[in-house]
């Protein structure tokens, strides 16, 4: 899909964005990360989710959760239609921005063995392998991977 990456608004998720992409996230995101799941997630005091938005419409969204002066990135996710576009790319760079201004010194996550285009996006910002989790997802291992944020 073309289209102008300048034109792509990254801003602070909030429970409106939430009700917009409600009934779509499943068909057009993820089928893990339901409404509920998320609403817990923004009432949170120690998590942060980032939306992607082009003409006021979600085209993806990320969020990262915070223990002390660490963080957990909790997901990356881009409409299925917006895939391959460089929005996960946008939505990294402005956690890792978010992170800096909140010093915040490490960043954790899980991937599944198996998203080599996933792996592939956090191994370009500096990720690297710290770990293995058998059977972490239903049909595969998970890698660990951190970044040190400077």
């Amino acid at each position: 899909m073309e289209f102008d990456k300048s034109k792509v608004a990254i801003t602070i998720m909030n429970f409106n964005d939430l009700d917009k992409i409600c009934n779509c996230l499943q068909n057009e995101f993820d089928d893990f990360w339901t409404y509920d799941i998320l609403k817990e997630e923004l009432s949170s005091e120690h998590s942060i989710y980032l939306v992607a938005k082009i003409d006021n419409q979600i085209i993806g969204f990320a969020g990262f959760k915070t223990i002390f002066n660490e963080a957990e990135l909790m997901n990356i996710i881009v409409r299925k239609s917006f895939r391959n576009c460089g929005i996960g790319n946008l939505l990294m760079k402005n956690i890792l921005l978010e992170l800096q201004a909140r010093k915040i010194a490490t960043i954790h996550l899980e991937v599944a063995k198996n998203n080599i285009s996933a792996i592939h996006l956090y191994q370009k910002f500096g990720f690297y392998e710290v770990g293995l989790r058998k059977n972490y997802y239903k049909d595969d291992d998970a890698i660990l991977m951190e970044l040190t944020i400077n």
